[in-house]
């Protein structure tokens, strides 16, 4: 079997998952952790990040010791399979929105928070480095996705309607406002509360390993995302160069299409959307708008959606061509699918991917450019 230097971190990160048992799940009440600028010098030595796109091989390679990711369809190792991916809750406020880390996922989520804030999700194969956040609270809506792949989901605080759904769901997590805080989070003090708080691999590792996590998933997990063998272009008259999703004054990303790489670069705030540990620009393969019904739950603004047994519309978007899809869930099942316009499953293409959870009565604010 041919070795490949590039996946010998994976390897090592994957081996250190061997041989966790089941869930606990007992929360405590602890203090977090304080980041000490001077010792660390406010830029905390980062292991090397690897992306997986470089982890694709070329087609007339065999891929001999290696396997498919559930989440990106790109090729992994096999000491990979079957491991549990992570979902991280990332702040998405102005001052913090060139996050650490995040440009590692696979997935990333958008959604409302209150106020017209969003929030964002990324789903993990596996993350690197010594900086990743900043971390926030969750919401009941998050851990719902969280759990469609059966992930270990990482969050900092939460409100009162995700503690009732991640009891609901079972879900295995960790929380800074716990007594595993003090070991999976750090505050960095030249930063401004609540948007300080980090995480590690080895950090996550470790919580993993006091929480008892299970890291392999259960027998009947099913993916739900079919993949394209290789990059296949849409059949579509629509096309797409850019792509705005409107969530409200204070903030309104996009995505413009590269015709070169077929990439869609991604934008907020009036600046390119990077990850502050590679500085880098989020690019994704694929867009994902997923049109909810969605309304204010309380007085305090906190956001509801109608995601537990629903259906709805949305769109697929790739190498500049949209087509309308769409989607159905059962929460209890974890069974989540998009479904092209003559009702088949969804196929995409191999890579990265973003997906807005959208509300359906504005569908007009997802504003697309040809």
């Amino acid at each position: 079997m041919k070795k490949i230097t590039k996946y010998l971190l994976f390897i090592m990160i994957a081996l250190l998952f061997v041989g966790c048992g089941k869930g606990k799940n007992k929360d405590e009440n602890g203090v977090i952790n304080e980041y000490n600028p001077e010792q660390n010098q406010n830029t905390p030595t980062l292991q090397p990040t690897i992306s997986l796109e470089d982890t694709v091989i070329e087609p007339d390679e065999n891929h001999e010791g290696e396997i498919k990711s559930t989440i990106s369809g790109l090729w992994l190792p096999e000491a990979m399979e079957n491991k549990r991916p992570l979902a991280i809750q990332f702040s998405n406020f102005k001052t913090v929105s060139n996050q650490w880390g995040l440009g590692q996922a696979q997935i990333v989520y958008e959604a409302l928070v209150e106020g017209g804030i969003t929030r964002i999700l990324g789903i993990f194969d596996q993350v690197t480095g010594d900086r990743i956040g900043s971390i926030r609270s969750a919401r009941h809506y998050f851990v719902s996705i969280a759990d469609e792949y059966d992930a270990i989901y990482v969050h900092f605080g939460r409100t009162k309607y995700a503690v009732a759904k991640m009891k609901e769901l079972g879900i295995n997590h960790m929380d800074g406002q716990d007594g595993i805080g003090t070991t999976v989070f750090y505050r960095d003090n030249s930063m401004s509360a609540p948007h300080n708080a980090f995480t590690s691999l080895d950090r996550i590792l470790e919580g993993i390993e006091k929480k008892d996590f299970v890291t392999v998933h259960e027998e009947n997990y099913e993916s739900h995302y079919s993949f394209y063998d290789k990059d296949t272009d849409l059949v579509s008259d629509t096309n797409v160069n850019k792509v705005t999703i409107d969530f409200s004054s204070y903030t309104a990303p996009y995505l413009e299409y590269n015709s070169v790489d077929k990439l869609y670069y991604r934008y907020q705030f009036g600046a390119p959307h990077v990850d502050s540990n590679t500085k880098e620009q989020l690019t994704f393969k694929n867009i994902i708008v997923q049109f909810v019904k969605e309304w204010n739950i309380d007085k305090n603004g906190y956001q509801t959606m109608d995601i537990e047994d629903a259906s709805g519309t949305g769109y697929y978007i790739t190498n500049g061509k949209m087509v309308p899809i769409t989607w159905k869930k059962k929460e209890q099942t974890r069974w989540m699918r998009y479904y092209n316009e003559a009702g088949e499953e969804l196929t995409i293409n191999p890579g990265k991917t973003y997906i807005t959870l959208f509300p359906n009565n504005r569908t007009e604010d997802v504003i697309i450019e040809n």
